[in-house]
């Protein structure tokens, strides 16, 4: 999860030729008020304080931001939080004046993130940010995550609203973090808003494609989302350091296409992913997807090149590992999944508020230092 796999990335599609054919920006930082939208001033302001010398002496207090050995204190923390949380909030934003169709931040997607506390190397839920501004302009939002662990801190987030639906596809089982049951559909308000499609080890493009598209197609006809956040991570892939499934490049980015068929709005974001050369192949050609190209799959010279080898290739391919998901199980899991998406209505509706004019003309790393007003309490009522 270090920001070299940023840094590949980004110089990857930049020797594709595709900043050529994309608006690209450079990241409004968020600031501590803006990520106190959803996480807890105390949570901030210690992950603004922290470092690797002072994390005791900080905690000392009993409070423990920082748990378990996925989630040390290092130098420039708080740094990338703001960098990675204020990409997916200005990705939102621009997305919301209609400036663009898709808006691209592989260094989010930490879909892990609690409100008080740090979890599977996510510190700052920029998915939740980037969810709170569209909920501004939109009465429902879609999000998908297709990272091979559960998007458990954004399920939690909104999972007593009907205003957002959450739908993750994943291990389940004794397997990190754990939850996302089948039966883990929302509560009160939220109650089936929450989708969770738990899947077994070795699952193959074919099954995957099956069941994806089965699931998302009802829920696009039935949710109608006015804009979708869709979590790239690449740990689902095949050969993946800590992943179980097995799809290759292009079974991975069928979802992105499937998903951007319906013509909504849509962030795309990362994730998780820890073979750091596939995760790079991945999110290039899956940002070639999103600009409806097919890349050559011989790879154009670059930086990182070494790392690519012996063949130089844009390929992740399926390996010949079991797939323990057989046809009744997938079956099983879609039906109930289906079933308990018919106890939903159609299209709830939602009373919104006038949006402040200020909010409209921020546009993405053209305007201001970022600040924002106070005065969330229409935002805050509508949640």
């Amino acid at each position: 999860m270090k920001p070299h796999r940023m840094r590949m990335t980004h110089n990857l599609v930049t020797n594709y030729g595709l900043l050529d054919k994309m608006d690209v920006f450079r990241p409004t930082r968020a600031t501590n008020l803006q990520m106190t939208r959803f996480h807890s001033d105390e949570y901030i302001d210690f992950l603004e304080r922290v470092t690797p010398e002072t994390v005791e002496e900080l905690s000392g207090n009993g409070t423990r931001f920082l748990t378990g050995e996925d989630c040390p204190a290092w130098e420039g923390l708080f740094e990338f939080c703001s960098i990675s949380a204020g990409g997916s909030i200005d990705a939102a934003r621009r997305l919301n004046s209609g400036a663009a169709d898709t808006c691209i931040n592989w260094s989010g997607g930490l879909h892990h993130a609690k409100k008080r506390e740090a979890s599977g190397f996510c510190y700052v839920n920029d998915i939740v940010l980037g969810i709170l501004e569209f909920l501004r302009f939109h009465a429902r939002v879609l999000y998908i995550d297709i990272d091979v662990h559960h998007g458990d801190g954004v399920e939690e987030a909104f999972y007593s609203t009907d205003r957002v639906m959450t739908a993750s596809f994943h291990k389940y089982g004794d397997f990190f973090p754990g939850t996302g049951d089948v039966r883990d559909v929302g509560l009160q308000r939220g109650k089936n808003y929450a989708v969770n499609v738990p899947l077994r080890d070795g699952i193959s493009d074919e099954a995957y494609k099956g069941i994806f598209r089965d699931i998302i197609s009802h829920i696009m006809e039935w949710y109608r989302p006015g804009a979708i956040v869709l979590q790239c991570g690449a740990d689902s892939l095949a050969g993946d350091k800590l992943g179980v499934f097995n799809l290759s490049m292009k079974g991975h980015s069928d979802c992105v296409k499937f998903v951007e068929s319906f013509n909504v709005p849509m962030m795309l974001v990362g994730g998780g992913g820890y073979t750091t050369k596939n995760v790079c192949r991945t999110w290039t050609y899956e940002t070639g997807v999103a600009l409806g190209l097919e890349l050559d799959e011989n790879m154009p010279f670059n930086k990182y090149i070494e790392y690519f080898g012996p063949r130089f290739k844009l390929e992740v391919p399926s390996s010949n590992m079991d797939d323990q998901n057989s046809a009744a199980y997938i079956e099983n899991i879609k039906s109930r999944v289906i079933d308990s998406l018919r106890n939903m209505p159609f299209a709830p509706s939602s009373g919104m508020h006038h949006v402040p004019h200020h909010s409209l003309g921020k546009e993405v790393g053209v305007l201001g230092d970022g600040e924002d007003s106070d005065d969330d309490s229409d935002l805050d009522r509508q949640i």
